[in-house]
């Protein structure tokens, strides 16, 4: 496969230009770089999702196969389209990983190889919507493996994995490169090219910037990007109509009694007490699908059982009659589910506002006081050329990058992240955690963070929640409570 002078433009601009490439057949590459720096636009021209603009193309491989975060945002739309709970007397959950798998082939022991080598055996009869981020993306990765294209390319695999199953899967990439496997990785971090990644190609703008063999150190090369951010700016002033007037800080801000979540005869987790007060900022860690993401779902009110649950938000009893709108004006939150579901048709300065309604989308006039704040924050992440660019049109790092933007703007008494740098550089990675720390360090907010990056971590946490298998019958899980 080689590129000659290859470019790829939209409307707007120039996304690829002057693409020299002569990846040879079974090599294993690595394709660095920034956020919208064109990683996937590569990838997408590759696997002809895109034609060139200019130049050739030449010796395409025979087949190739793109496994990225937009193809999980694609299979997850088609599970929505697919969904029938309208049509039951139970939430369609979706079709389950052993139908997903029976649509590439008729099962077979190649199928349990696979889901064996990924740890997803025991999810077989899940259905694909309840799956945690890190297990639809190894069910991707699984239905890609079935295909056995000649060219696989794998967008950000690792994104979402918790500790163990990032290793597993290095390890099963390793296997498959020495068996022979064509394989191109898409990253963000050095830390996600597997050792048998034996070359690497830097995008910079569009272009390439270095080629070659993988060097033993890569600062070098990253030092070319020239990306480094000087600091946060100043951030905007708080405004009152989001705060909590008056509230002690010996109140707890979240107090949750003998909770638990529940499927049919099986508990997520039960009987955890526990209180969040001001200023306790807290991490929270484990498995994939262990059960955070359902937890902060309590916490928000996206998930239904938290109304069955002795559970107080902000001095709200769930269940009291209280409006979700009461709790989440007090609420800035940013997740993979929220970054899933984000469908609207709406520009990057919208996004931003629609966190000061809560809302997806913007369905009221924009007055010029939030447009301003918007475009503060559109400042600090370096993006106000991005302004008016709709949504879907950015890249997946820019779009968590205005959700991230979206979660802080009111700069509220509680903040929820849950995987928040997912699909961000390094530069932007840190840079984004430099906000937030900044923004609790002034006191006023409180933080819970998801993350299963051991480097992602703040000098003022104060507690630690961990999700560990548990002993008890029909309880898949238990929570333990310790501080720093």
């Amino acid at each position: 496969m080689r590129f000659i002078q290859a470019g790829l433009k939209d409307q707007r601009k120039s996304i690829l230009s002057d693409i020299n490439w002569e990846p040879r057949r079974g090599d294993c590459w690595a394709i660095l770089g920034a956020n919208a720096s064109g990683k996937s636009s590569l990838a997408r021209l590759i696997c002809g999702e895109l034609k060139v603009s200019s130049g050739k193309f030449l010796e395409p491989p025979n087949s190739c196969l793109w496994v990225s975060l937009e193809s999980q945002q694609a299979l997850y739309e088609k599970e929505l389209y697919l969904d029938e709970t309208d049509l039951s007397d139970k939430i369609d959950e979706g079709r389950s990983v052993r139908t997903l798998m029976e649509e590439i082939a008729p099962w077979s022991t190649e199928h349990d190889n696979i889901l064996h080598t990924l740890h997803l055996d025991h999810l077989v009869e899940s259905g694909y919507r309840r799956l945690s981020s890190g297990e639809a993306r190894r069910v991707l990765i699984a239905r890609a493996l079935l295909e056995k294209p000649e060219l696989l390319i794998l967008d950000e695999p690792f994104e979402g994995l918790d500790q163990s199953n990032n290793e597993l899967l290095h390890s099963a990439l390793n296997r498959l490169v020495a068996a022979g496997q064509w394989l191109i990785l898409v990253v963000n971090q050095t830390l996600d090219i597997i050792d048998r990644c034996r070359h690497i190609a830097l995008l910079d703008k569009g272009t390439i910037a270095f080629q070659g063999p993988r060097p033993a150190t890569l600062e070098e090369v990253w030092q070319q990007l020239n990306q480094h951010k000087d600091g946060v700016p100043p951030l905007p002033e708080r405004d009152p109509e989001f705060q909590l007037p008056a509230w002690p800080r010996d109140k707890a801000l979240i107090n949750l009694q003998n909770g638990f979540v529940q499927y049919d005869e099986f508990f997520q987790f039960r009987e955890f007490n526990w209180q969040l007060r001001p200023g306790e900022h807290t991490r929270i860690i484990g498995p994939n699908g262990s059960g955070k993401s359902t937890l902060l779902g309590l916490i928000t009110g996206d998930h239904p059982q938290c109304y069955r649950n002795n559970l107080k938000v902000l001095g709200f009893q769930r269940g009291s009659g209280e409006s979700i709108w009461q709790i989440k004006k007090h609420i800035g939150y940013v997740s993979g589910t929220l970054h899933r579901d984000y469908r609207a048709s709406a520009s990057a300065l919208s996004v931003i506002i629609s966190g000061l309604t809560d809302t997806i989308g913007i369905y009221s006039d924009i007055g010029q006081k939030e447009k301003s704040l918007a475009l503060h924050w559109l400042s600090i992440l370096d993006l106000e050329d991005q302004a008016s660019t709709p949504f879907r049109s950015l890249s997946m790092g820019q779009q968590r990058l205005l959700l991230i933007a979206r979660a802080l703007i009111k700069q509220p008494p509680l903040i929820i992240l849950d995987e928040p740098t997912e699909g961000l550089d390094d530069f932007n990675r840190f840079y984004v955690l430099s906000i937030v720390e900044k923004l609790i360090e002034a006191g006023e907010s409180t933080l819970l963070l998801v993350s299963h990056r051991q480097d992602e971590t703040l000098g003022n946490l104060h507690a630690l929640l961990e999700f560990v298998p548990s002993t008890e019958p029909n309880t898949r899980f238990s929570i333990q409570h310790s501080t720093y």
